[in-house]
């Protein structure tokens, strides 16, 4: 089984030229909040357990935004295949001017309207004040990133996934010895706590959007037009709509969702909403490889797609879905073996553990459903342009059945384990519904002009 997976030299090289760096970027991303957990939570878990609160605002500006980068990396990768250099150039302009409104309205919100934003995610007086310091800082952080992730979106799709890669690596690598300094007060800097995390966050953009702009001006990279910025497309932009759209509405959907699951653990005591913070870091990490399988799958599959190789297309298709398998349960055991780790590091009073033991359990199981899902809908279905199935499996999976559940374990003070798992069934009920989907092969579409 396995050697039939990997038989097509070709497939295993572009698969591995675009997965790895894909996936050591997003796990360096990751690396980011683990730090600012493990950082903080040495000093007092409250500053963990509000910071974890906090960036829930990032997490939903990174949906709308990721969104928007999603629709580049559909058509761009099919126009790249196709061979239509300036397209790409004109689907990048479109996503930077819209990525920069939406970054503006979230800069806005945290700097003048933070308390709000910190009421939403939690009961606890404590926790907002902690929270309501950290976002008037990050907020600036928030203004760039949605710049960048352009430029690093664009990087991928035009085969310079090792350049968005080392990018970010060396962004996040930044991020975390300027934490270290910042938080503790290291050196000649006062001890700023998670004041400290934030202005680290803040100057560790700056300096990625600096090293994505320096890249673009290199011969052989994508750069916007300056009056392409301001230019409408109306033939590329409706199709841009079409998948955007419904990449959006799945998104703010899964994303509201998580901002919720959040919201429920923070409204169940400190102890739950610390454990949680600490399994949401640890589920990141592990995400990262499917996340990098996802990603290269879309961009593979459409590579063939907009070529006009569907049969291809189609193959290729077979091969990640079963990878994606592999993956789910190869990232089960990595969740088993990390829980001594944890429990040797991360300090928590004893409720707290506990609960972490047990969340952490949950989430080995639901790692099988997160890699199937992420790999097949967001990588291989989205490549051909067959969006709308996720919108509606979110509905019916996470709006109909794990949110109402964890709302009334939460209302009814169910033990936390138990409303966790709640939050957690959605991705593991709904793999059968999404392999059903898959084999039908709606997915295998040509979507340039």
């Amino acid at each position: 089984m396995l050697r039939k997976l990997f038989s097509d030299a070709f497939f295993n090289k572009k698969l591995t030229a675009l997965a790895l760096p894909i996936a050591l970027q997003s796990f360096m991303l990751a690396a980011v909040a683990a730090a600012d957990s493990l950082m903080l939570g040495s000093l007092d878990s409250i500053y963990m357990s509000a910071v974890s609160q906090a960036t829930q605002v990032q997490f939903i500006q990174n949906m709308i935004v990721s969104s928007i980068v999603s629709g580049c990396s559909i058509l761009g990768a099919q126009y790249w295949g196709k061979g239509d250099r300036q397209t790409v150039k004109n689907i990048f302009c479109m996503i930077l001017r819209l990525n920069t409104i939406i970054s503006l309205v979230f800069f806005l919100l945290c700097e003048f309207a933070p308390y709000m934003l910190m009421s939403i995610m939690t009961d606890s007086e404590e926790l907002r004040l902690v929270g309501v310091e950290y976002l008037r800082i990050a907020g600036w952080s928030y203004l760039i990133t949605g710049i960048s992730q352009c430029y690093l979106a664009i990087m991928k799709v035009s085969e310079h996934a090792d350049t968005a890669a080392r990018i970010s690596i060396s962004a996040v690598i930044i991020n975390i010895v300027l934490n270290a300094f910042f938080i503790y007060g290291i050196a000649f800097f006062d001890e700023m706590k998670h004041e400290g995390a934030a202005l680290a966050t803040v100057l560790a953009r700056v300096i990625e959007l600096i090293l994505c702009v320096g890249f673009s001006l290199k011969k052989n990279y994508i750069r916007p037009n300056p009056t392409g910025l301001f230019r409408f497309y109306p033939a590329i932009t409706r199709d841009f709509i079409k998948c955007v759209l419904p990449v959006l509405t799945s998104s703010l959907l899964w994303g509201s969702g998580f901002a919720a699951y959040t919201a429920f653990m923070g409204h169940l005591g400190k102890p739950a909403a610390a454990a949680n913070a600490v399994v949401a870091v640890v589920r990141d990490l592990v995400c990262c490889l499917c996340n990098g399988i996802a990603a290269a799958a879309g961009i593979i599959i459409g590579n063939e797609l907009g070529a006009g190789k569907l049969e291809k297309g189609k193959e290729y298709g077979d091969k990640l879905a079963a990878l994606s398998f592999l993956c789910g349960f190869l990232s089960t055991l990595i969740m088993f073996a990390l829980i001594p780790l944890l429990m040797t590091f991360v300090k928590l009073d004893r409720e707290a553990s506990k609960l972490l033991i047990q969340m952490m359990l949950i989430m080995a199981v639901y790692m099988i459903g997160r890699c199937v899902n992420t790999v097949v809908i967001n990588g291989i279905l989205y490549s051909g342009g067959d969006i709308i199935f996720d919108t509606y499996s979110l509905i019916v999976s996470m709006w109909c059945v794990a949110i109402p559940l964890a709302f009334i374990g939460t209302y009814y003070k169910w033990p936390v384990p138990l409303v966790y798992a709640c939050t957690c069934v959605d991705e593991v009920g709904k793999i059968p519904w999404v392999m059903f989907h898959y084999r039908k092969y709606k997915w295998v579409k040509n979507l340039t002009r």
